[in-house]
């Protein structure tokens, strides 16, 4: 028989053991990530800011720096996208539906949808004006940064 102080010690152990176990076995939280705004090495815009990107994003700013920007996005249910969108435009994409369907009959199309941050690297890397979005892990060297926007998503890649 177990006197009370060797049932509360046993107890204590038991309870650290399980805590112990759920840690190894729990993945754990990834830490946010920075996510990087970039264009092609040697394009302008030379810099960028946030309310500007903002007005590249919904179309209302077509030159910077007296270049045209074409901006490219992620799928919608992509976390980056939506990250992004909740970040630098205010609302989440599916908020932005109504936006573009009214542009669109004024005749003003949405970013391009890619797939992946890779052929948003691709694009933006070849495209002359192309602007996107990519996690910061690890930088690529076929772009260059604009901006960095910290606290994204955890790094997929």
């Amino acid at each position: 028989m177990l006197t009370p102080r060797a049932r509360r010690r046993l107890r204590a152990l038991v309870i650290a053991a399980a805590g112990a176990i759920a840690c190894t076995l729990l993945p754990a939280r990834a830490p946010a990530a920075a996510v990087l705004v970039i264009t092609a090495p040697g394009s302008e815009p030379a810099a960028i800011t946030s309310d500007e990107l903002a007005l590249v994003y919904r179309r209302q700013k077509t030159l910077v720096d007296g270049t045209r920007v074409q901006p490219v996005n992620l799928p919608a249910a992509h976390p980056l996208r939506r990250w992004f969108s909740q970040q630098v435009l205010g609302q989440p994409p599916e908020a932005m539906e109504g936006y573009w369907r009214d542009l669109y009959f004024n005749g003003v199309v949405p970013p391009f949808v890619l797939a992946s941050e890779e052929a948003v690297i691709r694009f933006v890397a070849s495209t002359p004006g192309a602007i996107g979005y990519v996690s910061a892990c690890p930088g690529d060297k076929r772009v260059r940064v604009l901006m960095q926007l910290d606290g994204g998503p955890p790094c997929p890649r």
